[in-house]
C-alpha cells in the first residue's frame, strides 16, 4: 500500500494539483467517489498543507490556495462521483445480483431485505458511511442497487462528506509538510474494517455452507 502511496498516488495527485489546482481536487475527490482506490486521506490533506504553505500558488486563480474553496471543490466532486457509484448500482448492480449473485450467495430474498433496510435506514447509513475509510468509497453502490431515492441520497451523501473534508483539509494545514502523516495514522482503521468485511463475510459463507440441506435445499426451492 504504501509503495502505492509513494510511486503512483503522490506523484499524480502532485501533477494534477500543479495543473489544474482546485479543479485537480474535485476530480480526485470524483475519482475516490466512484470506488476507485485513490484515497481521500492523501488528496484533502495534500490539499490542506497547500492552503497552509504561502509558496504554493493556486494555478487557476494565481492566488493563494483558499480553505474553505478546496474544501467546497471537495465536496462537489465527491457528489459526481458518488453519483456515479449509485448510477452503476441502480442500472447494472441490481440485474447483475439477480443474475449471479447465487455465485456470490447472494438470493433474491436479500436484495430485497436490502432494500426495505435503505428505505428504512439509508439516510443514517449513507451519511456515517461518509465519515469512516474504505466504506465511504463503497457506499453508494449497495444505495443505487436499492434504488434509494437519489434526492435522499445526494442530500445525506453530501451531508456526510462536508465534516470529512473540513476535517482532512485542516488536519493537512496543522501536519504541514508532514500531511502523508494522516494516512498512515488513519492506516490501521482502513486495516480494522477490511478484517471486519473479510470476517463477516466469512462468517457468512460458514453459515451457508455449514448450513444442513445448503445449497441443495434452496437450489431444489429454486428449481420447483
Amino acid at each position: 500500500m504504501l509503495a502505492f502511496v509513494d510511486t503512483i498516488a503522490i506523484p499524480f495527485l502532485t501533477s494534477l494539483y500543479g495543473a489544474v489546482g482546485y479543479l485537480g481536487v474535485m476530480l480526485a475527490m470524483g475519482i475516490e467517489s466512484a470506488m476507485i482506490p485513490l484515497p481521500s486521506e492523501l488528496i484533502l490533506p495534500m490539499a490542506g498543507w497547500m492552503v497552509s504553505d504561502p509558496t504554493q500558488v493556486e494555478p487557476l486563480t494565481r492566488g493563494p490556495w483558499g480553505f474553505w474553496i478546496v474544501v467546497l471543490v471537495a465536496v462537489v466532486g465527491n457528489t459526481i462521483g458518488s453519483l456515479i457509484a449509485y448510477a452503476i448500482g441502480a442500472w447494472g448492480g441490481r440485474p447483475f445480483l439477480q443474475r449471479y449473485g447465487k455465485y456470490l450467495l447472494i438470493r433474491e430474498h436479500e436484495i430485497e431485505v436490502a432494500d426495505r433496510f435503505f428505505a428504512d435506514h439509508g439516510a443514517a447509513t449513507v451519511f456515517f458511511g461518509r465519515l469512516l475509510p474504505i466504506v465511504r468509497t463503497f457506499i453508494s453502490f449497495p444505495a443505487g442497487v436499492t434504488r434509494m431515492p437519489l434526492p435522499r441520497f445526494i442530500a445525506y451523501s453530501t451531508a456526510g462528506a462536508v465534516p470529512w473534508s473540513i476535517a482532512l483539509v485542516y488536519a493537512g494545514t496543522v501536519l504541514g509538510g508532514n500531511w502523508k502523516d494522516i494516512r498512515r495514522a488513519l492506516q490501521p482503521f482502513d486495516m480494522l474494517i477490511a478484517v471486519l468485511a473479510v470476517a463477516g463475510i466469512a462468517v457468512l459463507v460458514w453459515l451457508r455452507l455449514g448450513r444442513p440441506g445448503w445449497p441443495k435445499k434452496d437450489v431444489d426451492a429454486a428449481a420447483g
